[in-house]
């Protein structure tokens, strides 16, 4: 398409596939990030991409880029995306975004069917079940390290934004659990996690819900689903170490003056005694104050003590009880970030994993009952892109072509209804190979 352009804003992990899919296609791509050298580096070999500094809370530049572009792709953390579909709105340019529609996105859909533009959201793979009553639907998704890859103490690595990953474990979740509605607090998401039977037993998963699961029964056309859940896989040992975290108060995004830029940041031993509380920053003062704010496992005392070093182990891993100096964000949550970026990162030739599967619960007409299983697992490119960044960043470039094209229609959209998705699955699967594998498993497992 010929003189078309896209402002691409963000620099994040998965960005790179969807500029490479807009140029090939001669799309004239704009890089905004907040730091030009971001920017740079993601456009470096990169034909008919330019990069730019831009602050998306500054009204004023913001709209002055939107402006020049067709087509807005907001890949930054989900909370600014209102602010890049007002600038859209006032400019009249369509927007693509990777996440979910969030209610501060749900109310500005009047005023994008005014302006006339498209606002596509979630770009993903919907399975389509056909014949019989769904009543019960579960969708897990995991961007985890490859097996090989995943030895430490939370089985984690970052393939994409550490605060975002951080933040997402502070949602509160939402969902129906046979015919009943389930409401779980942020703080306490990580105490309903549990395994997770995914039919490959090489995995040893452990799953938890993520954010509102409840509008999905409409939004899927499941109304007669009594169980409807969408959330994260992660490896065993992740939600308790997680748990203890949030406990010490570490997800915190309340400025703290011991957190500020200085030229003699302190160790982190002092910091967490802070964060505690703590009567002093020796770690046995420090475990104590621990083990005052956060409850170990409730099993018998041999199990508990177990579960208390291993999770003790992975906080002095991360190097909470260190001399090692902070890196400081200003708030504990951006603060733990800078560290755990640093200890968590790919190395060189690691691979990741994605695994997604969608469980659909089944009830035909004669009463007999069956699950069937969607399920896509791709691990990452050590000489490529990681699979998150393939998985993320090619259907959003996909998604982006097709608005340009008009293949989608206008308004605020998501793939949940066979017009939108069927165009998108189409390509994916027939020119990138991203499709989901279906099977029929017999039985119901819980």
């Amino acid at each position: 398409m010929q003189n078309k352009k896209a402002l691409l804003l963000g620099a994040g992990f998965v960005v790179r596939p969807t500029l490479t899919h807009l140029t090939d296609k001669g799309i004239e791509v704009t890089v905004a990030c907040r730091t030009l050298e971001s920017a740079q580096q993601l456009c470096a070999g990169v034909k008919g991409a330019k990069a730019i500094s831009l602050d998306v809370e500054d009204d004023k530049a913001l709209d002055a880029e939107v402006g020049k572009a067709d087509v807005a792709i907001s890949l930054i953390p989900y909370t600014y995306h209102p602010l890049v579909i007002k600038s859209a709105i006032r400019k009249k340019v369509d927007v693509v975004t990777t996440s979910y529609i969030s209610p501060a996105i749900a109310e500005l859909e009047k005023d994008i069917n005014d302006a006339g533009i498209a606002v596509m959201n979630e770009i993903g793979l919907d399975p389509g079940i056909a014949g019989g009553k769904i009543t019960g639907f579960i969708s897990y998704c995991g961007g985890l390290p490859a097996p090989e890859a995943s030895a430490n103490p939370l089985g984690y690595k970052f393939s994409w934004s550490a605060r975002g990953m951080l933040l997402a474990l502070g949602n509160t979740a939402k969902f129906y659990q046979d015919g009943k509605t389930v409401e779980v607090p942020g703080p306490e998401l990580m105490s309903v996690a549990k395994p997770y039977d995914s039919g490959y037993p090489a995995y040893n998963f452990v799953a938890y819900p993520n954010r509102d699961s409840t509008p999905f029964r409409e939004k899927y056309r499941i109304p007669e689903a009594s169980t409807v859940v969408r959330g994260t896989l992660r490896y065993a040992g992740f939600p308790e170490l997680i748990r203890c975290i949030v406990d010490m108060g570490f997800l915190s995004q309340d400025p703290q003056d011991f957190l500020k830029s200085s030229p003699n940041p302190p160790p982190w031993k002092e910091v967490t005694a802070k964060i505690l509380n703590a009567t002093s920053s020796s770690e046995q003062d420090l475990v104590w104050a621990i083990s005052s704010k956060h409850s170990f496992a409730d099993t018998d005392k041999k199990d508990r003590t177990e579960e208390k070093d291993r999770i003790i182990a992975g906080l002095r891993w991360i190097g909470l009880f260190s001399e090692e100096p902070i890196t400081p964000r200003s708030t504990p949550l951006d603060t733990l970030c800078a560290t755990l970026e640093n200890k968590m990162a790919y190395e060189e030739g690691e691979r990741d994993l994605v695994f997604l599967q969608h469980r659909f619960e089944i009830e035909h007409k004669d009463g007999k009952c069956e699950t069937r299983t969607s399920t896509l697992v791709e691990q990452g490119d050590p000489k490529g892109y990681s699979a998150m960044a393939r998985l993320v960043g090619i259907p959003c470039g996909v998604a982006v072509m097709q608005v340009l094209e008009g293949k989608l229609g206008k308004g605020l959209l998501a793939p949940y209804t066979p017009e939108i998705c069927n165009p998108l699955r189409e390509e994916l699967e027939g020119k990138h190979d991203i499709y989901m594998k279906e099977e029929t498993v017999k039985g119901v497992r819980q």
